[in-house]
């Protein structure tokens, strides 16, 4: 007879999170306008695919964020997005606020910083938000715009911006207004679509945000599509198997949790994993093998694969039902 499985609600699955904090980020280099003929980037760029809105006072960030979800594909106008996005209280729009309302609509929003992501991002052909404060420091005018190009030979940027399509500002007043800003940008893209410019922990950071906000299906395409670029990626394959888990696909969270107890033996999260999963399919014997692998590693999450071990080894004292 079977082996009862362990209830849902039980569920000790390590979650991504603490994989990140294990992981060293990139920082983003900067690539000043006198490097951009050594850069190997194509001296002018514009992305005609991006469609235009003009933005109402204190729309701005509606308006950019409308612009870049119709150009991955998903049709919405500025007014549809106000209620989602706009803090009457601030009398705009803040930035966790466009990073939510990507997900909300199904695509990944990956932040940037910096004029060689901004560059790189625009030479690959996606569009990018960016936060500008268009007054002074000590008296903010804030502004969110959508980078379409530049040209090295005008010395320009070419944005979406206030009520003006493919306006051309020239890169050193585009350079001030951004850096009072802190150089934030945003890319809006599909979920099957990485970033040129991403590392591995910036972007698993970043799917990990799709999970956290039950974007199950969403994220894991996304985390597939890391597996793609960093093939054995711990945090991917736990991403992955995790989310196909939430999506009650046992035997594909199987899947990439024995994908990555082969690719890190060492990771006693995916061997806790796998136990979970290899229990809730009642298959106590291996369940039982994988868990105790998992509490003989140990380390930060060891409370939490002990009471996994628990759990499997009093189903096994209970016996079959």
């Amino acid at each position: 007879m079977a082996i009862p499985a362990l209830p849902c609600r039980k569920t000790h699955l390590t979650s991504l999170a603490l994989l990140l904090i294990l992981i060293a980020g990139c920082a983003h280099l900067s690539l000043e306008h006198d490097h951009f003929q050594n850069s190997g980037l194509p001296r002018s760029v514009k992305i005609d695919s991006v469609p235009f809105y003009a933005q109402q006072d204190h729309y701005c960030g509606p308006a950019a964020m409308a612009m870049a979800l119709q150009w991955s594909g998903e049709s919405l106008s500025p007014l549809k997005l106000v209620p989602e996005m706009f803090t009457p209280s601030r009398q705009g729009s803040l930035q966790p606020g466009l990073i939510a309302a990507a997900r909300r609509h199904n695509r990944l929003p990956y932040p940037l910083k910096g004029p060689e992501a901004l560059l790189t991002e625009l030479a690959a052909g996606h569009p990018v938000i960016v936060l500008q404060n268009l007054g002074l420091r000590w008296f903010p005018r804030w502004h969110y715009s959508v980078v379409v190009g530049y040209d090295v030979a005008k010395e320009v940027v070419i944005l979406h911006s206030g009520k003006e399509a493919g306006r051309h500002m020239g890169w050193t007043l585009f350079m001030r207004t951004w850096k009072r800003a802190n150089y934030w940008g945003l890319l809006v893209l599909p979920a099957s679509q990485l970033p040129v410019s991403a590392d591995e922990h910036s972007y698993l950071k970043a799917v990990w945000g799709l999970e956290q906000a039950g974007k199950w299906k969403v994220a894991a395409t996304a985390y597939a599509g890391a597996l793609e670029i960093w093939h054995s990626s711990l945090g991917a394959l736990m991403g992955l198997g995790n989310c196909r888990y939430a999506l009650r696909d046992r035997v594909g969270a199987e899947q990439a949790f024995r994908q990555a107890v082969k690719a890190h033996p060492e990771s006693a999260a995916a061997f806790n994993n796998l136990a979970h999963v290899l229990a809730e399919q009642g298959r106590y014997i291996e369940a039982l093998e994988m868990a105790n692998r998992a509490a003989a590693i140990g380390g930060p999450g060891k409370s939490l694969y002990l009471q996994t071990l628990r759990e499997i080894e009093a189903i096994g004292k209970a016996g079959p039902n």
